[in-house]
């Protein structure tokens, strides 16, 4: 079974414009990943959630990384994702230290042992190094509350009272 990571842009191409400008240095995206396999795309978004590939309320990705492929079954990634349910919730959620990267990063690992490029897992620390990083985290702390907003209603029932979407078939 294939495993693809896709890519969004969360700027819409504005980061790469103003990134020079901004920080001193160019950054291509504010990335948003989720897992592709078993035919759903899994991501974290407020909580573990779960669409058709592409259907996002991020809209289509930019970009697709196929990782490699997994031997586990759908069961046993689910039983993962309830595994690490509580660790990846609407209160544990942030933009900078434990995200939607995170969170592919792991599933990643779990299904093909590898993780996710670096330049999206590493793109945070990359930012928060500018001082007009620092400067900027608290005006990119509040967009992650539009990204809570957006996976209400998404987050895949683990059978753990969390979430509202049904699982997979």
């Amino acid at each position: 079974m294939s495993v693809t990571l896709h890519v969004y842009d969360l700027s819409q191409g504005m980061a790469s414009q103003m990134s020079p400008a901004l920080l001193g240095k160019q950054i291509g995206g504010i990335w948003h990943t989720g897992i592709v396999v078993f035919g759903r795309e899994y991501y974290f978004g407020g909580g573990i959630c779960v669409d058709a590939p592409g259907t996002t309320p991020y809209g289509s990705p930019l970009k697709e990384h196929v990782i490699g492929s997994t031997s586990k079954s759908s069961e046993e990634f689910l039983a993962f994702l309830r595994s690490v349910s509580s660790r990846f919730t609407m209160g544990t959620y942030n933009l900078f230290e434990h995200n939607c990267n995170n969170f592919s990063d792991e599933c990643s690992r779990f299904l093909t042992g590898k993780g996710i490029p670096d330049y999206i897992i590493n793109l945070p620390s990359e930012v928060l190094s500018t001082s007009m990083g620092q400067m900027i985290r608290p005006m990119i702390d509040s967009m992650q509350n539009g990204i809570r907003d957006a996976s209400i209603g998404h987050e895949v029932n683990l059978g753990n009272g969390r979430g509202s979407a049904p699982l997979p078939k």
